[in-house]
């Protein structure tokens, strides 16, 4: 048989061998609708909680609500369901809002009546639990004390033959020109590395037990007996491998882009506008990534001499590309050239800058692509020398 025929047969071989592990077939499936499941979930709470006050209303107890009909009236035009309530300790105000039944306490002085009738500054007191979910019911109950003030502290200038434009000599006017798809990807663009990681779980069972498992069974002995040239039986287990994650890697984006494109990201004020032929082209360029994912576990298996020790190797190793994934975002660095270097945060960047809606260029493809290639094929010829040496067969 020629060399292209051997290489053939053994990757045949090992994937035939992959197809009927169910560990690793279920390992597959667990991560082609984890991350998805994980991030739509994600995003779905937060619309969900966008939503909530706007249909169910803020929940509000207040204290002395007689002493301010008018602002009463004002929280009610916002959407605020009043509570009244008599006289509360500072206990049982706090034992109140750790129910959780309401979202802030509200307590007018005894002497409110009497320092608005004087004009001087009457006192409100606005109780709440930071530590709570409640974070942007009490923001809305802020704005609303705060307009309630302003429209106060304008009708009493205009009594006494003042503008209220006194008190606002400059005047700022704001302008978002940030489009929902650009927040949307800074929002989420952390979020998006996560669709990347799995690419190294996917193969990780076949590249294992095609390499530290063969040799633990004493098979890889009888394989590197064979009339095949060492390239060959490289190249074989490690398109298997890679195989299997790249058809994991693929059906995950693709189920991905369908939660992102199904969730009703416009109620959070952020949108999805990333087409099926812009992923086809993000599915081709990280067809490199699962051939690196490969690459890198065969060379770091195939010194192991048992299946668990090259699991707990590999397992290690692969945490390293999502270091930068994780930092990088932290630190809020700008789009730089050498992020497109760096496998996986390479392809989180170049899918947060096309889920911008921006026109990315041909360089940021090349480099995604280019840089995980090279890197597996580093870490295949480290593979075949390794496999070559008589140091390395003498052990086996």
């Amino acid at each position: 048989m020629s060399g292209r025929a051997k290489f053939v047969v053994v990757f045949f071989k090992e994937l035939r061998e992959t197809l009927r592990d169910k560990r690793a077939l279920g390992m597959v499936l667990l991560f082609v609708l984890m991350y998805p499941m994980l991030v739509g979930g994600v995003l779905q709470q937060q619309i969900s909680r966008a939503l909530k006050p706007e249909k169910e209303g803020i929940e509000l107890t207040v204290i002395g609500a007689a002493r301010a009909p008018t602002l009463m009236a004002q929280l009610k035009q916002k959407n605020v369901n009043i509570t009244t309530a008599g006289p509360m300790t500072e206990e049982a105000i706090t034992a109140l809002l750790r129910t959780q039944k309401t979202a802030a306490v509200l307590r007018l002085s005894d002497s409110y009546v009497d320092d608005y009738r004087s004009m001087r500054p009457a006192r409100v007191e606005l109780w709440y639990d930071s530590a709570s979910d409640n974070g942007r019911k009490v923001g809305d109950i802020e704005h609303v004390l705060r307009s309630y003030g302003n429209t106060i502290a304008g009708a009493r200038l205009l009594a006494h033959g003042v503008s209220p434009a006194t008190l606002h000599p400059v005047q700022l006017q704001k302008y978002d020109t940030g489009t929902s798809a650009s927040r949307s990807a800074s929002v989420i663009g952390t979020m998006l590395g996560m669709f990347f990681i799995p690419a190294f779980f996917f193969c990780l069972s076949t590249a294992v037990d095609s390499t530290a498992g063969e040799r633990e069974r004493r098979s890889l002995e009888v394989l590197l007996a064979q009339p095949a040239h060492t390239r060959d039986l490289v190249m074989g287990k490690w398109l298997a491998a890679s195989c299997v994650s790249i058809v994991g890697l693929t059906l995950e984006l693709c189920i991905a882009h369908a939660v992102l494109k199904y969730l009703p990201l416009e109620e959070i004020g952020m949108s999805w506008r990333l087409s099926w032929l812009d992923l086809l082209y993000v599915c081709v360029v990280s067809l490199t990534l699962p051939l690196f994912a490969a690459a890198l576990e065969i060379a770091l298996s195939i010194n192991a001499r048992t299946f668990k020790e090259a699991q707990t190797t590999a397992s290690f190793a692969i945490m390293l590309p999502i270091v930068p994934v994780i930092v990088v975002p932290m630190l809020n660095l700008n789009t730089a050239t050498w992020m497109y270097l760096v496998p996986v945060l390479s392809h989180q960047t170049l899918l947060r800058e096309m889920a911008k809606g921006q026109a990315v260029g041909l360089l940021p493809f090349v480099l995604t692509f280019g840089a995980s290639l090279v890197l597996a094929l580093l870490c295949v010829a480290f593979t075949q020398r390794r496999m070559q040496s008589d140091r390395y067969l003498m052990s086996l």
